[in-house]
């Protein structure tokens, strides 16, 4: 059965954590940045209070002395916004970090992931959902720095006058309520552009992945407008995400200018009928003016926490996901490493009971690709245990019951489309095991790669492109097959590794794969399994097991099938 996480994870309990676990530095830059606030709320009225007092007294020394407090004042509002946001920028760079890795190391987790997401979804979740779930940092402190900069101006005004503080006062909830009518609508448009945009990127990786193989069918045509349909798709929905920021941006800006405004007009009358002193003019403008830059904040909040939300919720999709496979406990170093399978049903396969014994090669035909496909996900050990009935036994042990990591080093499967990376051919198939020259030569024989070594330059160091993009379907095949072979595990399963190569070098690679891993001075039997419609490779198999409808139809020596079968010579002859 499938391996349940132990709470509940959901986007609302990521933004909880991301919080948490960046208390103190979280903390610590939201009152720097609210001294920033408050001292950039007590600029205009220091400014005030030097043209009532300094200047109008006509005292050069009270005023040098002003000029110099205000100096003060300008030097605390800038550090504590540079350390403030210092703090803040460390707290979102590591928690976005920790958050890539989380969601990446469950994405690569080896006990697999249960998700219907697709390859290009889940980049994007790793990378920018993962950025985008540590905004959360950044907002509550500049929530936080706007409502204490709105607050010290409405009392700052109260003080100068009470109407004045009270237009704040009154004036900022209606702000505030203008926000939450057209918040969820934001809100639900930022996450239907993201999760188009998701969409249309899973779409393009699939296709820059495949593009030779839709070459080869001449599909280029029916691709491109599907991407284009995904990509239409996103743009609509981007362009209403955008119309609807615009228009809220375009209330609230257009209500903070009445509410500032309303503050100025009334500043300007007292002041002509007595009511206020210059200063106290001078004062409540400034005030009126710095005001806009909060309000302006508090109404770029719902947009990105809207973004941020709907990133967390996807980055909850992957962190919550189910596990497919447990960790068993077992361990089965030094045995011998017999593989069995016994009423095996996944699929199209049912009730197969087969045993393959430890040091033999053995070559399954399936006359459906479908039964092919079946056995070999079984074999990868990838799919949940409540998808397959019956057992697949190693050594005598359920898979299920012995320790993954064991499994995944005794039983290796090189499946038809392999990935390479973009990095030198050597390191493609060393993968940093630290094997000799003489291990690395062998397989580089035994796989047929021995040849695009030596026609290029480069040798070993040449460089691939990503996903080997720069060698043709048939050396990117012998290159994922020294990869596997350079392994050296235990059980080795392949799937069509020959497709793309010619028959002589496919004779030459099935000979190579039977020395190299069957030849008389290997010392450790191994097994091979080989998932295949070859002749090359039948005929150097110990045995032939043949799939029918699911179901094992013969199990008998390449030889022996040819002439006893005539459907098996008709499949396999070309």
């Amino acid at each position: 059965m499938r391996v349940d996480v132990e709470d509940t994870v959901t986007g609302g309990r990521i933004v909880r954590r991301t919080l948490t676990r960046n208390v103190r530095r979280v903390s610590v830059g939201t009152l720097l940045i609210c001294i920033h606030q408050l001292a950039e709320t007590a600029v205009p009225i220091t400014l005030g209070w030097i043209i009532d007092s300094a200047i109008t007294s006509g005292d050069p020394t009270w005023f040098a002395v002003s000029i110099l407090g205000l100096a003060a004042l300008f030097l605390c509002l800038t550090t504590a916004y540079q350390f403030g946001m210092r703090s803040l920028n460390v707290a979102l760079q590591h928690e976005a970090h920790r958050i890539r890795m989380e969601v990446t190391g469950r994405i690569l987790d080896p006990r697999g992931l249960d998700t219907s997401l697709r390859g290009g979804e889940l980049l994007t979740i790793s990378s920018t959902d993962a950025e985008q779930s540590a905004w959360f940092l950044d907002l509550f402190p500049r929530i936080a720095a706007a409502a204490t900069a709105v607050v010290a101006t409405a009392v700052a005004l109260m003080i100068i006058d009470v109407p004045l503080g009270l237009a704040i006062f009154i004036g900022t909830p209606i702000f505030v309520a203008v926000l939450q009518l057209v918040a969820p609508r934001v809100t639900r448009r930022a996450a239907e552009q993201q999760r188009t945009v998701a969409e249309a990127t899973a779409l393009a990786t699939d296709l820059v992945s495949g593009h030779r193989s839709i070459e080869g069918i001449g599909a280029e045509t029916e691709a491109a407008t599907r991407y284009r349909r995904a990509s239409a798709k996103a743009l609509g929905a981007a362009l209403l995400t955008a119309r609807s920021l615009a228009t809220q941006l375009g209330i609230t800006t257009g209500v903070s200018a009445v509410v500032a405004a309303t503050v100025a007009g009334l500043a300007g009358y007292f002041a002509l009928v007595g009511r206020i002193t210059v200063g106290e003019l001078i004062a409540v403008v400034g005030l009126a003016q710095f005001l806009i830059e909060p309000l302006g904040v508090l109404s770029s909040i719902p947009a990105v926490v809207a973004r941020a939300r709907a990133s967390a919720d996807r980055v909850a999709l992957v962190l919550g996901a189910d596990r497919i496979l447990d960790h068993g406990t077992e361990h089965i170093m030094g045995q011998r490493l017999d593989l069995a399978f016994r009423g095996v049903a996944h699929r199209s396969l049912q009730a197969i009971d087969l045993d393959i014994a430890s040091g033999e090669i053995v070559a399954i035909l399936a006359y459906g690709p479908e039964d092919a496909e079946s056995i070999v996900a079984v074999l990868s050990g990838q799919v949940s245990p409540a998808d397959i009935a019956g057992d697949v036994l190693l050594a005598g042990i359920p898979t299920r019951d012995i320790d993954l990591a064991h499994v995944r080093a005794s039983i290796v499967v090189e499946p038809h489309v392999s990935d390479l990376f973009a990095d030198t051919v050597k390191n493609n198939i060393t993968a940093g095991r630290g094997h000799t020259d003489r291990d690395l030569d062998g397989a580089l024989r035994a796989s047929g790669a021995d040849q695009i070594v030596a026609s290029h330059a480069d040798g070993l160091e040449q460089r691939l492109t990503e996903r080997g993009a720069n060698l043709s379907g048939g050396q990117r095949q012998r290159i994922a097959l020294a990869r596997a072979l350079f392994a050296e595990p235990p059980v080795l399963v392949l799937h069509e590794p020959t497709t793309a190569v010619d028959s002589v070098t496919e004779h030459a690679v099935a000979r190579g794969i039977a020395t190299l891993r069957h030849g008389p001075t290997v010392r450790t039997p191994k097994t091979t399994i080989i998932v295949t419609t070859s002749p090359a490779l039948l005929s150097v198999a110990d045995r032939v097991v043949v799939l029918r409808d699911g179901r094992i139809a013969a199990d008998a020596p390449h030889s022996v099938l040819l002439e006893l079968a005539d459907d098996y010579a008709e499949a396999v002859l070309r």
